[in-house]
C-alpha cells in the first residue's frame, strides 16, 4: 500500500493507494483513502486514521500468550463456549482469522452478542460485554464499532464466502431466494421502492441468499437494489459463482427465477439445477395436455410421497451468443421435466380460486372497482350494464375452465436429477430457507434497518450474516434432535447462557456446576462440555 498526495483548494491532502479486485468488473483495481494531510511540511492524522493507529499501537502492546488475572473475576460463560466451540468445528473461526486477521476477534464477539441478545441494537454492547465472557475479551464502545464496521472490506468478505463454500458446495444443492429489507436510512444508494414481500411503505434492498440444502447453513449473500426482480439476480449470481471459484455448483430455485436467459447461463456455465417452472409454459403446456387424461391413475401413485408423479426426459432448446462474433450457436440439451398431482393441493387451489372470483364479483356489484384487478374482471367475466336491469355478470366459462384443469398440478426441472421423488425431497429442503430469513430479519433486528451511512449498512450487515450461520447451525440441530419439542431457541441458549466462569488470581479458570440438562444440551450440539 503506497501513500501519495493530492493539491485540493491549495491544502495537500495523504491518501493511501489501496488495490482491490472489482468483481462486477472481473479486474483489479485501485482506490484512494484518504488518511489526513500536510501541514507545513508535518503529517496531521484525520480522525478516522488517527483512531486505527490508536489501535494499532494498543494491540502491538498486548504481548501475546495467556495474561495472569489480576482480580478475582465472575462471568457467565456457558452460552458462548457453545459458540467458540460451533465456530471451530465449521470453520467460521479459521476463515475469519484468515480473511480479517486485524478483527476477527471483535466480529466474533458482536456476533456472538446478535445471537445471544435478540432483537437488541449494538449500542446495548457495552452491558452484555461486562457481564460475559467473549472471544474480544472487552468493550468495544459505540465509536470503535463504527470503525470497524467501515472497514470490514469486500475483498475480506468475498474471500470469506470463497472459503465457506468451498466446505460445502461440492457436498449439496444450494437454495437461491431473495427477501426485503426496509431501510429508514435516506443515505443508502440501493434504497429503492418495489414490490415488498412485507407490505411496508418504505423504500428497500433485496437480499440474495444462497443456503446449504443439506447442511442448513448460509454461504454467500450479495445486496441488490429494491426495485430488482427474482428473475434478473440468477446472471449475477453466476458471475459471482465464477469469482468465488465455487465449482461443480448445483442450485435449486423456485419459479419465479425462471427464464430462458438464466436456462441457457446455467447450462453455459456446467452448474447443475433443480427449478420449480410454470404451467403456463409453451412446452409445459403441451406435455400437460397430451397426459392430463391418464396422470391421476393408480399406476402414477406415489405411496412414499402421496402424489401422483410422471417424469419425461426431454430436450431443452439452448443458445448461446459468442461475444466477439456476436454468432449464436444452438445445440440441444438434455432435461428431466417431473410432473406432479396433488389432491389436497387441488382443492385448495379450488377453493382459493371461487373466494378469488367471490371477491371479483362483490367489487363490480358495489361499484367499488380496485384498478388492480381490472384485468381479472376482463379475463373472467363480460360484463353489460342497462338502465332498467343495471349491471349483469357473465362468467367466462372458458377462461374459468383454463384455470380450473390444471388444479392441484406443479412442475419441477433439472438437468441432473432423473429421480421425480429424490427432486420433490430437494426441493422441498428448499423451504428451510424462509425460516433463516425470518431469523434473519426478526432475531437479528434487520426487519427495518436503520444506519448512518453506506459502509456501516456494509459491515454490519456481513456480521449479522456470521451470527446467522450460528443461528442456522443451531436450529438445524434442534430440528434433527427434536428439541423444539421443549425449548424455544432463546431458551435453549438462556440455560446454557447462565453457566458461569470463575477466575481467581494465579490461578486457572474453572467453569460452575453443571446441571444434567445442560450436560446434555452440550451433547446434542455435537459439542464438549466445559471442564
Amino acid at each position: 500500500m503506497r501513500r501519495g498526495t493530492q493539491i485540493i483548494n491549495g491544502v495537500e491532502y495523504v491518501y493511501e493507494d489501496c488495490a482491490y479486485w472489482d468483481p462486477a468488473k472481473k479486474r483489479g483495481t485501485h482506490k484512494r483513502n484518504y488518511i489526513g494531510k500536510n501541514v507545513d511540511g508535518k503529517f496531521v492524522p484525520n480522525k478516522k486514521f488517527r483512531l486505527q493507529m490508536e489501535l494499532d499501537a494498543a494491540k502491538a502492546a498486548v504481548k501475546p500468550g495467556p495474561v495472569p488475572a489480576l482480580e478475582c473475576r465472575r462471568t457467565f460463560y456457558g452460552a458462548t463456549y457453545l459458540l467458540n466451540a460451533i465456530s471451530e468445528k465449521i470453520g467460521v473461526t479459521q476463515d475469519l482469522k484468515v480473511c480479517f486477521p486485524d478483527s476477527y476477534h471483535e466480529i466474533l464477539s458482536l456476533a456472538y452478542f446478535l445471537v445471544l441478545e435478540e432483537n437488541c441494537p449494538l449500542y446495548r454492547f457495552r452491558r452484555w460485554s461486562a457481564t460475559h465472557e467473549h472471544p474480544y475479551g472487552r468493550d468495544i464502545p459505540s465509536q470503535r464499532s463504527s470503525e470497524l464496521l467501515g472497514c470490514i472490506t469486500e475483498k475480506g468478505k468475498m474471500e470469506f464466502f470463497a472459503r465457506q463454500a468451498a466446505r460445502r458446495s461440492e457436498k449439496e444443492y444450494l437454495a437461491f431466494d431473495t427477501t426485503t429489507i426496509s431501510s429508514y436510512s435516506q443515505l443508502l444508494k440501493q434504497a429503492k421502492y418495489g414490490k415488498n414481500k412485507e407490505g411496508d411503505s418504505l423504500p428497500q434492498l433485496n437480499l440474495a441468499l444462497l443456503y446449504g440444502e443439506e447442511s442448513g447453513l448460509p454461504v454467500y449473500y450479495r445486496k441488490l437494489a429494491g426495485n430488482i426482480m427474482d428473475v434478473k439476480t440468477v446472471h449475477n449470481l453466476l458471475k459471482d459463482i465464477d469469482f468465488l471459484q465455487m465449482a461443480k455448483v448445483s442450485l435449486v430455485m423456485d419459479r419465479g427465477f425462471y427464464s430462458e436467459a438464466n436456462i441457457n447461463g446455467l447450462f453455459k456455465n456446467h452448474h447443475k439445477f433443480l427449478i420449480g417452472v410454470k404451467k403456463s409454459l409453451k412446452f409445459i403446456r403441451m406435455k400437460l395436455d397430451e397426459i392430463r387424461g391418464d396422470f391421476v391413475s393408480r399406476a402414477n401413485f406415489n405411496s412414499k410421497t402421496g402424489l401422483y408423479i410422471m417424469t419425461f426426459t426431454m430436450e431443452w432448446n439452448y443458445t448461446e451468443e459468442k461475444p466477439r462474433s456476436k454468432e449464436t450457436i444452438s445445440d440441444k440439451r438434455r432435461i428431466y421435466v417431473h410432473f406432479y398431482y396433488n389432491d389436497q393441493r387441488a382443492t385448495d387451489e379450488k377453493n382459493r380460486f371461487n373466494r378469488l372470483l367471490d371477491s371479483l364479483e362483490n367489487e363490480l356489484l358495489s361499484g367499488h372497482r380496485t384498478p388492480e384487478h381490472e384485468k381479472q374482471y376482463a379475463k373472467y367475466y363480460a360484463i353489460s350494464e342497462t338502465q332498467i336491469r343495471g349491471m349483469k355478470l357473465e362468467p367466462k366459462e372458458d377462461a374459468i375452465r383454463a384455470v380450473e384443469k390444471d388444479y392441484g398440478y406443479f412442475i419441477l426441472m433439472s438437468n441432473g436429477i432423473k429421480d421425480p421423488v429424490k427432486a420433490l425431497e430437494i426441493y422441498r429442503s428448499k423451504d428451510t430457507i424462509e425460516k433463516p430469513f425470518g431469523n434473519l430479519k426478526e432475531r437479528l433486528n434487520m426487519r427495518r434497518m436503520a444506519v448512518a451511512s453506506e459502509e456501516n449498512f456494509e459491515g454490519k450487515l456481513f456480521i449479522q450474516f456470521v451470527a446467522l450461520i450460528y443461528l442456522s447451525y443451531i436450529k438445524k440441530v434442534m430440528d434433527e434432535q427434536g428439541l423444539f419439542k421443549n425449548y424455544t431457541m432463546q431458551e435453549l441458549l438462556d440455560e446454557l447462557d447462565i453457566i458461569e466462569r470463575y477466575q481467581q488470581p494465579g490461578k486457572a479458570y474453572h467453569p460452575g456446576e453443571m446441571t444434567k440438562k445442560q450436560k446434555s444440551l452440550y451433547q446434542y450440539m455435537g459439542v464438549d462440555f466445559p471442564s
